[in-house]
């Protein structure tokens, strides 16, 4: 333990990536004292939120309980881009297709209907039409969300930083936190670097979750996913105003394909499974194999997109059973806040679920509807089967 004086904070964040960074502006804006731990230095390239591209959208296959959290995801990254001066959002459109009774096509079409999102119901003749680069098959349907966008995660990140130091935040870097522990009404987290204590905690650890929220028994399996940057052989076909991004359900697998950016390319990645790995473990060298099986389901739909690597990265998705989210308050200790398990599809949320957390931590309740969350689902589910 090194010789770092004991610190007290109203709230001490652990974890400052997507949803940790959210979590300390909402709760610095509001004037707690807060403490941010991580142990990289973010943004970095080792968890969940580094990157050129997020997806952004609102109609959600998933369930439309994340309809309305999306929406004000959105509002908050607009007031975000406002106050840091940022762009961190852009507007390409997105489309979802397959055949008509898969999930993505129905769920999406289900959450749009239901929320008024704006949308079109296109066959593949229409969507091979107006947009030149995919070429769908026949008996395919798509969802097109005129709205839906691509997001910089590495930027968004930096902005929640940026504007929680802004507001009086400390955030403290590559000092990763040892453990916590509940102490009285408060808490206390300890690093190599010195003990802390605060009034409120809250955990936000993505693929590192599994440890720091050990003792919930949360079941958290953390996926290898790759993604590969091609360069298309015509970037205006592929590019902003002509082509949207989209994610596809076939019998190979569900996939998804973004806009093609300058000095990108065309992003894709394969999204239904992953190698199980650990943030210790990962392997991040790519096989060979790997990218051609990529670049193989790529052309299926947008023929010419597939062409030189130009980039590969490697992330973890955190994934739970029934793949939602997990936000709550820890059953014993209510001081104590946590978000995890956002299994692939959660940053375009991380603005709202920062909100919510600083609600939770600060005030015990949220006006936002995150029954859908509860950890104790999954206790449910044990009872359940015993």
């Amino acid at each position: 333990m090194g010789s770092r004086p004991s610190e007290a904070y109203d709230v001490i964040v652990m974890g400052l990536g997507a949803m940790g960074s959210a979590a300390a502006y909402h709760l610095a804006s509001r004037g707690a004292r807060v403490l941010g731990l991580d142990a990289q230095t973010p943004p970095h390239p080792f968890g969940s939120s580094h990157g050129k591209t997020r997806i952004y959208r609102e109609a959600y296959y998933e369930a439309p309980e994340y309809v309305p959290l999306v929406r004000r995801a959105m509002a908050l990254w607009r007031e975000l881009e406002e106050a840091s001066g940022r762009t961190l959002l852009t507007v390409t459109g997105g489309l979802c297709f397959g055949a008509p009774d898969t999930e993505l096509v129905s769920g999406t079409l289900a959450s749009a209907r239901a929320h008024g999102v704006p949308h079109e119901y296109l066959d593949a003749a229409e969507v091979n039409r107006r947009f030149p680069a995919y070429r769908l098959r026949d008996g395919q349907m798509a969802v097109y969300e005129p709205g839906a966008g691509l997001m910089d995660p590495e930027a968004c990140v930096v902005a929640h930083l940026d504007l929680a130091r802004a507001h009086g935040a400390h955030l403290r870097c590559a000092e990763p936190v040892r453990r916590w522990a509940a102490d009285g009404d408060g808490g206390r987290v300890e690093t190599e670097q010195g003990t802390y204590h605060a009034g409120r905690l809250v955990v936000t650890a993505g693929p590192w979750a599994g440890s720091l929220l050990s003792g919930l028994g949360v079941p958290l399996e953390v996926w290898r996913i790759v993604h590969a940057h091609f360069q298309p052989d015509d970037e205006e076909r592929f590019g902003l105003g002509r082509c949207p991004w989209a994610m596809w359900e076939v019998p190979e697998g569900f996939y998804a394909a973004f806009t093609a950016l300058p000095g990108h390319g065309v992003k894709f990645g394969r999204h239904d499974v992953g190698e199980p790995t650990t943030p210790e473990t990962i392997r991040r060298e790519i096989d060979p194999g790997e990218v051609a099986a990529l670049r193989e389901r790529l052309n299926d739909y947008l023929p010419g997109a597939g062409g030189e690597v130009m980039q590969t990265l490697t992330c973890m998705y955190t994934m739970t059973p029934d793949r939602h989210w997990v936000i709550d308050r820890h059953p014993e200790y209510p001081q104590v806040v946590f978000a995890c398990g956002f299994s692939g599809h959660g940053f375009k949320a991380a603005s709202v679920v920062g909100e919510v957390l600083a609600d939770l931590a600060l005030d015990g309740r949220t006006a936002h509807n995150i029954a859908l969350f509860s950890h104790a689902r999954f206790a449910r589910g044990v009872a359940a089967a015993g």
